[in-house]
């Protein structure tokens, strides 16, 4: 049984993430308030932002960057900016 969660990303009741994926309190914030289907998108973004910027995760100021962009896209509705890249039409 899946537990559910009020998704901030989402602003709705969706299936919430079976464990915390992200370490501290910004981790028990992910856990608390953001859905399956919310962390997928970001995950999707995460490897696009990683790829294009050649980010480097052994580096501080990397990883400070992007969870920064996570923040950004999961709690403030942000969209992540990457150069070239539009999204394909609906």
């Amino acid at each position: 049984m899946s537990r559910t969660v009020f998704c901030q990303y989402l602003q709705q009741d969706a299936p919430g993430l079976d464990f915390q994926l992200y370490p501290g309190e910004l981790g028990n914030k992910i856990f608390a308030s953001i859905s399956k289907e919310a962390w997928s998108k970001w995950q999707a973004k995460q490897i696009m932002l990683i790829n294009e910027k050649k980010l480097n995760m052994m580096n501080p100021e990397h990883r400070q960057f992007l969870e920064q962009q996570m923040e950004a896209f999961l709690f403030q509705g942000q969209d992540v900016e990457i150069e070239g890249y539009k999204p394909p039409a609906s």
